[in-house]
């Protein structure tokens, strides 16, 4: 029941998001054309193009920025339910745009109500699911994200041999299909039983935790998880906005960076270039015709759909950090022979040695970045201010894409080729060794065990090597669970002088 409620919720709200995703068939109106303007026209046209790409994500940003005040207020559910309606909303002044003014305010509302589900669903699939499996659950998110990015790239490529406003209001009003879905599905989902038990709602919570395991509410597994998620409210306190950007004794400003850290590497990665603008890249970079370019781009999609199951299958095998570095270490790279390869439009094996690249950073970012990101920055945050800590992570998400997508027209009109190379770079120089420096791996650990992690480092180098030695001692459960040994709150070491 526990798996059959954490797939159902990834795949709707996941087909929801990718619906929402910028629609390429509108790069191509007048106002914001780059591929058949040139000169002062197209540099004008660059700047148009990215704000209006770019004011979804600004809108999702203010969204996710908003569930630090509902988001334990409502409860997940609510929270999710209530930026379905707002996106609705959204879409529909989107469809129904016969301005440029209405379609910027319906992309807008857009993402204001989908930058609420986005830093809610995240936390209520981590909390409703067991350790040894929650990666798993959680990472399906890149494989619902790119079958929806498919859905999209095909609906453009068809509605592209069509004329008149059909062409781009039908893809932007499909995504009403995918919202009403959700809408009436998510009453039947049960309630994050940690935020029951965050706000008192006891009893609830026990039934919530015995319905996910399929057990009795009286067995000892859920007296034991009812007792854990209570020791790490007391542990690290109630917790309010304030508390994280303060560390305190549970660390919760060194939590908070790590978690606002990888959001913010999902983005600077170099995706968004790739995903937002894939059939610009085909066309103006690779001179691919339109239909070509479209195509190529619907199967770069579906390819990425292909490769998502890899990291779902792995994340509990190989963990998170490991994972993490092998999507950085090959991304950089792709990034780098793509800018090669791009400086050379009239080499055929150059021009087809770029698309095999862009293939590939496909690969490496569903497997190390896409669902990932968002499993580490709830798994990292504590239950007492996780709601904070994951809309700050997720406002990280949607700043730094509105920031990837707002300069990418500009950087592809100035830089050419030579923007792609600011990827590479921030993919080995920055992001690569921060993984390997401050992130400590989470992989099979309850959620209140992560607390000890962070209780037990001193600074910010210390996580890393605290949970190595924290695992060392742990027990594998018969479901892949790591247990812990000791009590919480107790350090390794006062236990060993405890030992007889």
């Amino acid at each position: 029941m526990q798996q059959y409620f954490g797939l159902r919720g990834k795949a709707l709200n996941n087909a929801l998001a990718v619906s929402s995703i910028y629609l390429h068939g509108l790069l191509y109106s007048p106002q914001i054309d780059t591929v058949d303007t040139k000169g002062a026209q197209k540099a004008h046209n660059s700047h148009i193009q990215g704000t209006v790409v770019a004011i979804y994500t600004l809108g999702a940003l203010f969204g996710a920025l908003s569930c630090m005040l509902i988001g334990d207020v409502l409860g997940r559910k609510r929270t999710i339910r209530l930026g379905i309606v707002v996106t609705s909303v959204g879409s529909i002044l989107q469809c129904s745009a016969f301005s440029f003014p209405q379609l910027i305010v319906g992309r807008f509302i857009t993402g204001l109500g989908f930058g609420a589900v986005s830093a809610t669903a995240p936390n209520w699939q981590t909390e409703c699911s067991r350790a040894g499996h929650r990666g798993f659950v959680v990472m399906l998110e890149g494989l619902f994200i790119s079958g929806g990015l498919v859905i999209q790239a095909w609906i453009n490529f068809g509605f592209s041999h069509t004329t008149g406003s059909i062409s781009w209001r039908f893809s932007l009003a499909f995504s009403l299909f995918f919202t009403i879905i959700v809408f009436f599905s998510v009453p039947l989902w049960p309630e994050s039983p940690r935020w029951l038990v965050k706000v008192g709602r006891i009893e609830e919570a026990r039934h919530v935790l015995a319905a996910l395991d399929d057990v009795a509410i009286d067995s000892p597994v859920i007296v034991q998880d009812l007792r854990e998620i209570e020791i790490s409210l007391e542990e690290t306190g109630k917790g309010t906005f304030r508390d994280i950007f303060r560390n305190g004794p549970a660390r919760f400003a060194n939590r908070a960076f790590i978690a606002a850290i990888t959001q913010c590497f999902q983005q600077m990665s170099g995706i968004n270039v790739l995903g937002y603008y894939q059939t610009t890249i085909f066309r103006t970079f690779l001179g691919l015709d339109s239909s070509t370019a479209r195509i190529l781009t619907a199967t770069v999609f579906m390819w990425q759909t292909l490769c998502a199951p890899i990291g779902a299958f792995t994340i509990e095998r190989v963990g998170r950090r490991k994972l993490m570095i092998f999507g950085a270490a090959g991304m950089g790279m792709c990034m780098a022979l793509i800018a090669g390869c791009t400086s050379h439009p009239e080499n055929h094996v150059a021009v087809h040695a770029a698309i095999a690249f862009i293939y590939l950073f496909s690969t490496f970012f569903v497997t190390g970045f896409l669902g990932l990101a968002f499993l580490y920055s709830s798994e990292v945050a504590p239950l007492s201010v996780r709601t904070p800590i994951t809309a700050l992570s997720t406002t990280s998400t949607w700043l730094f894409n509105f920031t990837v997508v707002e300069a990418t027209p500009t950087g592809f009109n100035s830089l050419g080729y030579k923007y792609f190379i600011i990827y590479a770079v921030i993919n080995w120089f920055l992001i690569l060794p921060t993984v390997y420096f401050f992130f400590p791996e989470t992989q099979g650990l309850h959620l209140e065990s992560v607390d000890r992690i962070f209780i037990e480092s001193k600074n910010m180098f210390d996580p890393v090597r605290v949970a190595k030695r924290l695992r060392a001692h742990a027990v594998v459960g018969e479901d892949g669970d790591i247990q812990i040994e000791g009590k919480m709150g107790e350090s390794m070491d006062e236990q060993t002088e405890e030992a007889p």
